[in-house]
């Protein structure tokens, strides 16, 4: 499947997140990450960031969809994450 994680955390835990979500998954701009996930990878991702964040005071967003063909990206811009390298 297809996951775009949005989140909007305290400045003391972004970047346990960022760091947490990297092994999974692309950094694509500031609280953005996504890719591809198993959904076995997909619940471990969701487990992890309840285990850092504070249900209380940050915000997480978990979109996903089967392919990501099924899904329209619009991009107005220019990225700031280099994916040239990406093997």
């Amino acid at each position: 499947m297809y996951v775009i994680i949005v989140y909007d955390v305290g400045v003391e835990r972004v970047n346990n997140v960022r760091k947490f979500l990297r092994q999974y998954m692309m950094w694509k701009q500031n609280s953005v990450f996504e890719g591809e996930l198993t959904p076995a990878e997909y619940e471990r991702v969701k487990k992890g960031i309840k285990e850092i964040v504070n249900k209380d005071l940050d915000f997480v967003i978990f979109y996903s969809v089967r392919d990501r063909k099924y899904l329209k990206v619009e991009e107005v811009g220019e990225s700031k994450v280099e994916t040239g390298n990406i093997l």
